[in-house]
């Protein structure tokens, strides 16, 4: 079992049309998909067949309904989760031509960032091998601080894993205390946007190495379609990406990190300090990443495939004749 915390978002996205008054303005429709970092980590944790729970502060309002149909179909335990009095956080995105999303968040009092002491008891957790947070619940006030005490609290018998998913309109780089988060978390995954708000300027190898010295024993940077930089212990190497039609990347990077994880919980490798960890392996999970971060792109919004979609895609990839 991984447990992940954190928000659900709904990520609208804009068409314009033709208004219905007779001076022929133009209106927006608006088509409202789950989403948020950590609960489209959930379910792409669930649909590759990691049994998965859900912590999050769940609103019972509109979206929040589609946030739980949309969890429980995909296979995620809510059992964990908060029904929440206050409303869900409402992300509007605006596509680039490349496909990427750029948010204006509605995010000032809902329901995401509320968490306090009592909902964060450590029995809520339960016995997981792995706990995966970060993005805006790990930065935003007042529940911040709440969240991190609970995360601290769990590295003492499961593997901890942190995704900052920086998001600049929402939270300032110092919100980031990603050297301080290593002291407890064993993965960090980022992507090279992230690194460069967090570290402007930073290699990539020596951001790995500030980590490392900081605690976390595997670091691994997403660099889209230039792949990844795994760092394990400061022992590195690179994995490519496979081709992939882009639709768009939204739920890219939480799809990637949901891969990792369910390779190296396979492998029997979470619940601990990541000991049995190689770089070889670690590099083998990361390609099992690329691989579902690439049928996520290949279709709209954060909807991450099944692990029947990833057998399909091997084996054809393997049948004679196929192209490299």
């Amino acid at each position: 079992m991984i447990a992940v915390l954190g928000e659900c978002v709904a990520d609208g996205f804009t068409e314009r049309h033709p208004g219905p008054s007779r001076d022929g303005a133009a209106g927006l429709e608006l088509r409202v998909l789950p989403g948020g970092g950590p609960a489209n980590t959930a379910v792409a944790l669930a649909r590759l067949g990691t049994p998965t729970r859900f912590l999050g502060r769940v609103s019972g309002d509109v979206f929040g309904a589609l946030f739980r149909d949309h969890l429980t179909a995909s296979g995620v335990d809510l059992t964990a989760s908060v029904t929440a009095g206050e409303p869900s956080t409402l992300a509007v995105a605006a596509l680039d031509a490349r496909g990427q999303a750029e948010y204006t968040f509605y995010a000032e009092g809902t329901a995401d960032w509320q968490w306090t002491p009592q909902e964060l008891d450590p029995g809520r957790l339960g016995p997981v091998s792995c706990l995966h947070t970060g993005s805006l619940a790990l930065v935003r006030p007042p529940g911040r601080a709440a969240v991190e005490r609970f995360a601290r609290s769990a590295a003492g018998h499961a593997t901890i894993s942190v995704d900052p998913n920086v998001r600049p309109s929402l939270a300032a780089a110092d919100d980031y205390q990603v050297a301080r988060w290593c002291e407890w978390a064993d993965i960090l995954r980022l992507s090279t946007d992230d690194l460069a708000f967090l570290l402007p300027g930073v290699p990539m190898e020596s951001a790995c190495d500030t980590w490392h010295a900081a605690g976390a024993r595997l670091v691994v940077i997403t660099r889209g379609a230039d792949g990844a930089l795994v760092s394990l212990d400061g022992e590195r190497d690179t994995v490519r990406a496979p081709e992939a039609e882009v639709v768009d990347t939204v739920g890219a990077g939480d799809a990637f990190t949901a891969g990792l994880l369910h390779d190296l919980g396979s492998k029997g490798l979470l619940g601990g300090r990541l000991d049995g960890l190689d770089l070889a392996t670690a590099v083998a999970a990361a390609e099992f990443a690329a691989e579902v971060a690439a049928l996520t792109c290949a279709v709209p919004g954060a909807d991450p495939p099944w692990a029947g979609a990833l057998r399909n895609r091997r084996a054809q990839a393997e049948a004679p004749g196929s192209q490299p």
